[in-house]
């Protein structure tokens, strides 16, 4: 069976044009090329999800830059590796990147392990910065569904008698968001 060449071709408008791309991807000898007008933070692209449907092992997808394939590193990344566990080789012109040489291997590993490190160091970031708004005082995370003055009235509600539904009802919050609530504020006699 033989081998293919495809190409994707991608602009982010219907006003663009894709024709650089598809000369690009005629001259690098693609059989086929997929075309879209679309852009790239879309999850939906159909001629990419057809593009990638059509590839068997040892075809190429070939591309004229890495971002009309990826809407970030981390989708571009996985994109290749689906390729690449699949016996897919992938090449990008502009870049001069190919998965079908060791080299180009190398070069897409040292991408992915650079989007990873980068992974890492914003999820360090976003702890930190949580971690110093705690320590000024600043309340992270959901507001509460009660203000204080209702947290004092549902208990009291409560005490006297009434229902968890009724008090639930009364307030428009879930029976789980009272029994939370009474546990976080040591009520936990009404729980």
């Amino acid at each position: 069976m033989k081998t293919l060449r495809t190409g994707y071709a991608r602009v982010s408008t219907t006003e663009q044009d894709t024709q650089l791309q598809i000369d690009a991807l005629t001259a690098a000898g693609c059989d086929r090329i997929y075309q879209e007008k679309l852009s790239g933070a879309k999850l939906d692209r159909p001629e990419l999800q057809q593009c990638l449907k059509s590839l068997r092992e040892g075809d190429t997808l070939i591309v004229w830059k890495l971002d009309r394939l990826g809407r970030s590193l981390g989708h571009l990344m996985g994109v290749v590796s689906e390729l690449e566990t699949r016996k897919i080789g992938f090449k990008s012109l502009t870049e001069n990147i190919d998965t079908t040489s060791p080299t180009g291997k190398l070069i897409f590993h040292i991408f992915g392990s650079l989007a990873e490190f980068e992974r890492g160091l914003i999820r360090e970031r976003v702890k930190a910065g949580i971690q110093a708004a705690r320590n000024r005082g600043v309340h992270c995370g959901r507001k509460d569904a009660l203000s204080a003055k209702d947290k004092e009235l549902a208990i009291t509600l409560l005490a006297g008698g009434t229902t968890k539904k009724d008090v639930s009802k009364h307030f428009g919050i879930t029976r789980m968001t009272l029994y939370n609530m009474l546990k976080k504020t040591g009520e936990e006699d009404f729980a």
